[in-house]
């Protein structure tokens, strides 16, 4: 168990600004950055405010390398729904980061074990991530870790929960049916190796999941608790999504 760090903020707003400004910092501080990204609403605004930087030349990608934490299984890297896409759409189309150091696992791999093993490799061969981004789902997931997942577990084929499908079908029509069964995810192994976690959430949606997660039990079921296993964690939350926590915490 090692100390966190908790900053809430205001607002969603700020809560973007915080998480833009430590990665602006991340890049700015490393010639050879290595960051660890994630997709979903939270992550479009901060996405957003890094574009805004690189625009106005304050920020510069050229010597980064990512990898993102997950992708569904099925879905072609031009297909809208695809992270792939997401990541193009949000963040790779508008900064000068080479496109062969922006790596998203591959979906539509012939054989999926082997895309897992080439994956953590890769993210070995370019020296570990430095900062990886999180958000946090309803399930408790971080990636796509279902419950229940071992803290050990690295990238791996998971079947996502009906919670998860539910909660990603607006990108599919609202029909959780259309949302892949299936994703490629970095285990919880793989996050924690990270040399720092940056966790960001906003909105009252948020708020019993981040007190499950910051206060409850360390456990399998929640695998977003495993992040107080880490030495370097900083957690981003609005008023809202900080509500229940705070509460605990008094």
């Amino acid at each position: 168990m090692h100390p966190m760090n908790v900053i809430v903020t205001d607002s969603p707003e700020q809560a973007f600004l915080c998480a833009a400004d430590m990665i602006t910092d991340e890049i700015r501080r490393s010639s050879t950055p290595v960051l660890g990204l994630a997709t979903g609403r939270t992550m479009e605004n901060i996405y957003r405010l890094l574009v805004q930087q690189h625009e106005a030349g304050a920020l510069d990608f050229s010597g980064t390398t990512s990898f993102n934490l997950d992708e569904y299984v099925g879905l072609a890297p031009t297909d809208p729904n695809s992270y792939h896409h997401y990541m193009q759409d949000h963040l790779f189309a508008h900064v000068n980061m080479p496109a062969n150091r922006a790596h998203v696992p591959n979906g539509i791999a012939p054989d999926l074990e082997v895309e897992c093993a080439r994956y953590e490799a890769a993210i070995h061969a370019a020296g570990g991530i430095d900062l990886q981004l999180l958000g946090i789902g309803e399930t408790g997931h971080i990636g796509f870790n279902e419950p229940p997942s071992a803290f050990d577990s690295r990238t791996r084929v998971v079947h996502l929960d009906e919670v998860t499908r539910r909660q990603n079908s607006g990108m599919f029509g609202n029909d959780p049916e259309r949302v892949p069964p299936r994703a490629l995810t970095m285990g919880v192994g793989t996050i924690l190796d990270a040399r720092r976690l940056v966790l960001v959430a906003v909105g009252e949606g948020k708020a019993a999941i981040v007190n499950e997660a910051l206060n409850g039990p360390i456990s399998e079921t929640v695998s977003a608790s495993a992040i107080r296993l880490h030495d370097n964690t900083t957690i981003i939350l609005d008023t809202a999504a900080a509500s229940d926590w705070k509460r605990r915490t008094r």
